[in-house]
C-alpha cells in the first residue's frame, strides 16, 4: 500500500473472492474422492481374500456341486444370508462358511443381524478415521469489508465532487448518476453543488482542475451554524492567502474525507510536489495500491453470450489488414514514436488520428476500425506501474484486436489478465524480430486464434467516466469506518 501513510486503506477494490468458492468446492469433492478411494481399497482386499480362500478349498467344493445343483429356495435365502459376513472376513472351512451354512442353517440366520451389525460399526469406525487423516477444507477469502448492518435504515453517504473534470470551472454541473442502476451500489447521494459542502462525507478533486488556475479550495470549517435554513459556513476574507488557506485545509467538516483522483500517468501530471502534506485522506486511480482502486479496464467471468465482446473466437473474416495505430498525441520524444519508426521499416502500419502521420479515423468509427485489422499497437504514452489505459482494454480486446503493448513490464499486465492475451515488445530483442512474428502469425491462423482463447472464459468491462469513480468513492465510505488515515507525501508515492 502507499508509503508513508497512516492508517490502513479500505481497499474497495474487486478482487477474485468467486476462485475462492470454486477453491473450497474442489476441495470438498477431493475429500469425497479420497474417501471413495479408501473404501474401494477394503472392499478390494476383502475381495482378494475370499478370492484366495475360494482357490484353496477348491477341490472340497467340487465334492457339494450336486447338492448346490439341488438347493431349495430356503437354502438359497440362508446362501444370500451369508453374504455380508464373508464379505467382512468371516472364515471359510468347516466352522463357518458354506459348511456352516449346510450343517448349522438356523443358528446362521439367526447371528446373520448380529454379524450385519458389526460390520456397519466397524465400516463407520472406519470412515471416521479416514475422515480425521484429510486435511482440513479451504476457506474462502473474506473479500472487501462489508458494511455493518445497522438496525434502522442507513443514512445516505454524501461524496462531493469539487468539479467536473476537464470542464471550465463555471460550467454547469451536470446530472448526477444513479449508483444503484449503473453499478449496483446503493445508500449513495451524490453531489455537485457546493452549498451542501459540509453534508458530505467526502469530497473528489480532480487532480488537473486542482493545479491549473487560481487555487480553488473549499472554505475552512471553523464554525457550525444551525438554524431554520439549513447549514452555513464561515469563509475567511478573500484577501486569504492560497498558502495560508492550504495550512489550515485540516479545519473540515468532522469525519469528512478529501479524495484525490487522477487516471494520468506521473509524466502527465505537474504539480504534484506543491500540493502539501497530509492534505489528503485518500486517494483514487488506476494504480492498484490506491484507496480506491479503479482500473481503466479489467476482465470478469463470462456469465452470458451477450457478455462484451461477444465473439467467442477470433473474427477473422473482416480482417483486411494487419498493423493499426491510433494516436493523438505525436511526439517524437516518446518511446511509443520512436518504436513505431522501427516497426514500420519492416512491416506495414496504417496510423489513425489527428497528429503526425495520421489519417482521420473513418466514419465507422475506431471500433469497427479497428476490428478490421489482425493487430493493434496499444503503446502508452509513458512507462509506469499499472498505466494500462483504453488503448488496451478499449481499443484493442473490445475490438477484437490482438494487443501489441508497449508501457509497463510483462508482469505488471499479466496480473490483470492472461498471458497469452497480448503480445509484448519486450518479448523480442528488436522490432525487426516482432514485426518477424506478426507476419509469422498472419500466414498460420490456428496460432493466431490461439490469442482469443481467454474470450471463452472471460469478459471485458470499460470503466464510465467520470461516473464509476464518484460510485466507488461512494462505496469506499460504507465500508472503510470511521479509521482515520491521510497521505504525508502524494509526489513521493504516486511517482515511483
Amino acid at each position: 500500500m502507499v508509503a508513508g501513510r497512516d492508517g490502513v486503506a479500505p481497499g474497495w477494490a474487486a478482487r477474485p473472492a468467486h476462485l475462492a468458492l470454486v477453491a473450497r468446492s474442489a476441495g470438498t469433492r477431493g475429500e469425497e474422492s479420497h474417501i471413495r478411494e479408501l473404501r474401494d481399497s477394503g472392499t478390494a482386499l476383502s475381495r482378494s481374500r475370499v478370492s484366495g480362500e475360494r482357490q484353496r478349498r477348491a477341490e472340497p467344493q467340487r465334492h457339494h456341486e450336486s447338492e448346490l445343483c439341488c438347493s431349495t429356495p430356503a437354502d438359497a435365502r440362508r446362501e444370500a444370508a451369508a453374504v455380508p459376513a464373508r464379505a467382512m472376513g468371516a472364515p471359510w472351512g468347516p466352522a463357518g462358511g458354506w459348511l456352516f451354512a449346510r450343517r448349522g442353517g438356523l443358528g446362521l440366520a439367526r447371528s446373520a443381524p448380529a454379524l450385519v451389525a458389526v460390520g456397519l460399526l466397524c465400516t463407520a469406525v472406519a470412515a471416521y478415521y479416514c475422515w480425521r487423516q484429510l486435511p482440513p477444507l479451504p476457506r474462502p477469502s473474506s473479500g472487501p469489508p462489508l458494511p455493518r448492518p445497522s438496525s434502522g435504515p442507513r443514512r445516505p453517504v454524501g461524496v462531493l465532487l469539487w468539479w467536473e473534470p476537464f470542464t471550465r470551472r463555471e460550467s454547469r454541473a451536470r446530472r448526477p448518476p444513479d449508483c444503484w442502476l449503473r453499478f449496483n451500489i446503493s445508500g449513495c447521494r451524490l453531489l455537485t453543488d457546493r452549498a451542501a459542502y459540509a453534508e458530505a462525507q467526502a469530497v473528489l478533486f480532480h487532480h488537473r482542475d486542482l493545479v491549473k488556475g487560481p487555487p480553488d479550495w473549499p472554505p475552512p470549517w471553523d464554525v457550525q451554524v444551525r438554524g431554520a435554513e439549513g447549514l452555513e459556513l464561515r469563509v475567511l476574507d478573500k484577501g486569504v492567502a492560497a498558502a495560508e488557506a492550504l495550512a489550515i485545509s485540516g479545519l473540515r467538516p468532522p469525519g469528512q474525507r478529501w479524495v484525490w483522483m487522477n487516471f494520468e500517468s506521473p509524466s502527465h501530471s505537474p504539480g504534484l510536489r506543491s500540493l502539501a502534506g497530509n492534505l489528503f485522506n485518500w486517494t483514487v486511480s488506476y494504480r492498484a495500491d490506491s484507496d480506491v482502486f479503479v482500473p481503466y479496464g479489467s476482465l470478469y467471468p463470462r456469465t452470458h453470450p451477450s457478455d462484451p465482446p461477444l465473439a467467442l473466437a477470433a473474427p477473422l473474416a473482416r480482417k483486411r489488414g494487419l498493423v493499426a495505430w491510433v494516436v493523438s498525441n505525436w511526439d517524437e520524444r516518446q518511446a511509443r514514436v520512436r518504436y513505431y519508426h522501427q516497426l514500420s521499416q519492416h512491416v506495414a502500419v496504417d496510423v489513425f488520428g489527428r497528429s503526425g502521420p495520421g489519417r482521420p479515423v473513418p466514419n465507422i468509427g475506431l471500433l469497427h476500425t479497428v476490428a478490421r485489422y489482425k493487430f493493434y499497437l496499444a503503446f502508452e504514452n509513458s512507462q509506469h506501474l499499472d498505466y494500462i489505459t483504453e488503448k488496451f482494454w478499449r481499443n484493442a480486446l473490445l475490438a477484437g484486436s490482438v494487443p501489441v503493448v508497449l508501457g509497463p513490464n510483462r508482469a505488471n499486465y499479466e496480473r490483470f489478465l492472461p498471458r497469452g492475451a497480448f503480445i509484448h515488445v519486450d518479448d523480442f530483442p528488436s522490432a525487426s524480430s516482432l514485426a518477424a512474428y506478426l507476419l509469422f502469425l498472419d500466414r498460420n491462423p490456428s496460432v493466431y486464434r490461439r490469442y482469443f482463447n481467454w474470450r471463452r472464459s472471460f469478459a471485458v468491462h470499460i470503466i464510465s467516466f467520470w461516473d464509476e469513480p464518484w460510485c466507488r468513492v461512494c462505496q469506499a465510505v460504507q465500508t472503510a469506518g470511521d479509521r482515520p488515515k491521510s497521505i504525508r507525501n502524494l509526489a513521493h508515492w504516486f511517482e515511483r
